[in-house]
């Protein structure tokens, strides 16, 4: 799969998230009067079949504290042949539906963005970034997103049964393509073991895997910061 331009991400991870616009976001100056709410585009994935695109909208609340801010993401998945949208929301503690009344239940500062990552090698299941964490914390870790087409299902994972502060979604699983590969450990320690876990949470230590992706990313010229609001 094409590999993303290099970009600063809080975990390192080989799917940055848009951090540099989210920080952009919160020191740009602001009069009283101006929209508090800002939005980003990310690029479009492709399916290996070019039938799906994936894509998500995230949304920055930006408050007059910058550490109660919120920022939430919605993932798209387009049928390319019939125009048919649907929408992928993660069942992650922070992860709402930025669209939905509800989403002003969530902790003030909390940060939960949802990006494509790759695309099954047949096309019928996305596997999707939940990167979730607080303004002003070292709380910061990754969760999986699988939606699967032919059961029209969306399985939400994360490591079990290991202990970790922060686990980084790395791709499928090259041996088992049914799981998912995250790298997890604890801040100051130097080597975090990989885990493949399927999409129960089963967790299991990956020796000798690596991880793999598939789909290709669509340069689209909307992607990006979009229209204040």
């Amino acid at each position: 799969m094409k590999q993303r331009s290099v970009q600063l991400d809080p975990l390192n991870s080989p799917y940055p998230v848009p951090w540099t616009w989210v920080l952009a976001a919160l020191t740009e100056a602001q009069p009283k009067d101006s929209p508090k709410i800002r939005y980003y585009r990310s690029q479009s994935l492709l399916s290996p079949d070019e039938r799906y695109a994936a894509y998500s909208r995230i949304q920055i609340q930006i408050a007059p504290d910058n550490f109660a801010s919120r920022v939430s993401s919605v993932l798209f998945l387009e049928n390319l042949k019939t125009g048919d949208l649907q929408t992928i929301t993660a069942s992650s503690p922070f992860a709402d539906n930025p669209f939905m009344p509800t989403s002003d239940a969530r902790p003030a500062g909390s940060i939960a963005i949802l990006i494509p990552v790759a695309w099954s090698e047949q096309g019928d299941r996305v596997l999707a970034r939940e990167f979730e964490s607080l303004f002003g914390t070292d709380i910061a870790s990754d969760f999986a997103v699988v939606w699967d087409r032919q059961q029209n299902r969306t399985y939400t994972i994360a490591p079990t049964r290991v202990q970790y502060s922060n686990a980084i979604l790395l791709g499928w699983s090259q041996n088992e393509p049914d799981k998912v590969l995250f790298r997890a450990g604890n801040l100051g320690d130097e080597n975090w073991p990989i885990c493949s876990v399927d999409v129960s949470g089963q967790t299991a230590i990956a020796h000798q895997d690596q991880p793999i992706t598939f789909g290709h990313i669509a340069n689209n010229i909307w992607a990006g910061p979009q229209a204040h609001r």
